[in-house]
């Protein structure tokens, strides 16, 4: 590479952003090297402490931006089109596909099977009076699982939040970066505010840790399943070489840029999906899947107030519902990021719908069918997915359920490939909005992108061969970032609405008084 280049490349970086966050998973990686369980303890304290002090807020927050977002597509402010585009440079599939792989990650196989399951089992706290295993269980096990992962949880995604990155990013030439969120408050000086460098950082190193946990947890997971399915040894190298394949196609897909790579892997993605959603709904428990979908959705709606306020059992909200409000939390501003990105010449309305709409009644719906399917075949032949689960985890649950469907032979290996699809698209992804968090633009340097995919993958891989938890912290590591990310994301509910009002009266859409 020439001269001119490197040079382009230092100039754009961050470096106060770029020091920072790096070094702080640096930081977590060497200490997990000398004691991993004081870094195990350590982690938990701050996750007991995070949930235990902002849990009730995180609720709140989650509830006002969803609202404030409903609110503003369905008023006339619905029609303001963000950004300086004539036209979205997407097609309405592809950007629909883009968000919804990006926003549902490894979540989208092991969890979907998994999660419903375990609420199946062990009726979630404010559904009293239902035994665990019972059809009785079904609704309330399906319709926690849609709050985990639903309109609330995906309102942070950029559903709100996007409309002020574009509006200053596009309309004030302010860079593309999680501090740009302050431009309401801080206008200019988020350049140089050192309130602006703390708000990229911690955003990094949320994004980071959610993204750097799921490759580990791939390769250990897709070890255990082809472990399980082929016989091959399930040994550090063997999860070696799964995250060294995940790299590699992320790594082709970084180097054909967002028009080509990002958007073939989330059409490729969400295309898979789709056909093994109806394969599964006409030749596996197709009528129980329906069935279940609308009652427990009418479970979800009619308690959506009480499950999502609910404070009565601090222990299963910290290992439920606020280590997953926490997960988007910390993910938000990069996701948003994304979202912006991607967003350009989009309607207010649109954005929100697909966002926090559409996203979450999708993922519901493969909930459903998954951890749908699995409860169904628990009922008929008790233990054949519940034992799985207790024994091995995740990889368990979705290979025990998997075996269970039409052509049972082959579609383990079938979600094995589906849910390296999905973390491939999240890390390529999250790639990016690192990449643009660290320069501030909306393009960035293919470099920066390979760098932060290599950096992930390889922590990744060290912690899985450190062993004892290591992956297990990081995890937790990102509820703990979620803290100061969810003080960023408080004053969008008051700014993003005069935003709002600005632009449309900028497009005469409402006059000025």
């Amino acid at each position: 590479m020439t001269k001119n280049y490197w040079h382009f490349i230092r100039e754009k970086v961050d470096w106060p952003v770029f020091i920072g966050s790096g070094g702080v998973l640096v930081a977590f990686v060497l200490f997990s090297f000398i004691k991993v369980e004081a870094v195990s303890n350590f982690v938990n304290k701050g996750f007991d402490l995070s949930i235990r002090y902002f849990g009730a807020y995180w609720q709140f927050l989650m509830l006002a931006t969803f609202a404030v977002g409903a609110v503003l597509a369905v008023s006339k402010y619905g029609r303001v089109r963000l950004g300086d585009a004539l036209k979205p440079e997407m097609s309405y599939f592809k950007w629909v596909a883009v968000i919804l792989t990006t926003g549902l990650g490894a979540g989208g196989v092991f969890w979907a099977a998994a999660e419903p399951m375990y609420y199946f089992l062990d009726v979630p706290p404010m559904h009293k009076g239902i035994a665990g295993g019972t059809e009785a269980a079904i609704g309330p096990a399906l319709a926690q699982s849609y709050m985990s992962w639903g309109f609330t949880a995906w309102s942070v995604y950029g559903a709100v939040s996007a409309i002020i990155l574009i509006y200053a990013h596009n309309h004030k030439g302010m860079p593309l970066k999680p501090r740009t969120l302050l431009y309401p408050i801080l206008k200019e000086r988020i350049l140089t505010s050192k309130w602006g460098t703390a708000a990229d950082i911690f955003c990094i190193i949320g994004a980071a840790a959610g993204t750097i946990g799921p490759i580990g947890f791939l390769g250990l997971q897709v070890s255990y399943g082809v472990n399980s399915i082929f016989g091959i040894s399930d040994t550090f190298l063997t999860q070696l070489i799964i995250i060294l394949i995940l790299t590699g196609v992320v790594l082709v897909s970084t180097l054909t840029g967002i028009e080509k790579g990002i958007q073939f892997l989330s059409k490729l993605n969400v295309n898979m999906v789709a056909v093994i959603a109806v394969f599964l709904l006409l030749l596996g428990p197709g009528v129980f899947i329906v069935k279940s979908f609308f009652t427990s959705y009418a479970t979800y709606i009619s308690e959506f107030i009480n499950i999502s306020t609910y404070r009565g059992d601090n222990a299963w909200l910290g290992a439920w519902l606020l280590f997953f409000f926490g997960w988007f939390i910390g993910f938000g501003p990069l996701v948003a990021l994304f979202v912006a990105r991607i967003s350009n010449g989009r309607k207010i309305r649109e954005i929100f719908v697909v966002v926090a709409i559409l996203a979450p009644v999708a993922a519901n719906l493969w909930f459903t069918i998954l951890g749908g399917s699995g409860i169904f075949y628990e009922l008929n032949n008790e233990g054949s997915v519940s034992g799985p689960l207790a024994e091995g985890g995740l990889p368990s649950a979705i290979i025990a359920i998997a075996e269970q469907m039409p052509l049972g032979a082959i579609m383990p290996s079938m979600f094995l490939m589906l849910t390296t699809l999905f973390v491939v698209t999240t890390v390529d992804s999250m790639s990016y909005s690192i990449s643009m968090a660290v320069t501030g633009d909306d393009n960035p340097p293919k470099t920066i992108r390979v760098f932060w995919t290599l950096m992930m993958s390889a922590v990744a891989a060290i912690l899985i061969k450190i062993g004892g938890g290591g992956i297990g912290a990081l995890q937790s590591f990102v509820v703990i970032a979620a803290v100061p990310v969810s003080i960023l994301l408080l004053p969008v509910i008051w700014y993003a609405p005069k935003v709002a009002k600005v632009l449309a009266i900028e497009q005469g859409i409402v006059k000025k008084k």
